[in-house]
């Protein structure tokens, strides 16, 4: 399978990076490690993620938590589509 990033979950991951590295830029880089690895696990299995039931198609559109981080996701042929990623404090009303 591959993974496509969203534009939003892009921007979710810079943002996340960079509020973390104004304190610590070793953390910052921990982290996006972190989620790459998590995200990259996705390819080989898609279906790690939690499903998420008040969606239209909770089979497709699921969880991933990495650390203290969410990723959420859209497995459709054979492309996994990342669509945010938060900081599981952050208040996803915002996003």
């Amino acid at each position: 399978m591959k993974v496509r990033y969203s534009p939003e979950s892009i921007d979710d991951l810079q943002r996340v990076v960079e509020f973390v590295e104004v304190k610590n830029p070793f953390a910052a880089r921990r982290i996006a490690i972190d989620l790459q690895e998590g995200v990259d696990k996705l390819k080989q299995f898609p279906k790690i993620g939690l499903p998420i039931l008040k969606a239209p198609d909770p089979e497709q559109i699921r969880d991933l938590y990495i650390g203290n981080y969410t990723v959420r996701y859209l497995i459709a042929n054979e492309i996994i589509y990342i669509l945010r990623i938060w900081h599981n404090k952050e208040n996803k009303k915002n996003l």
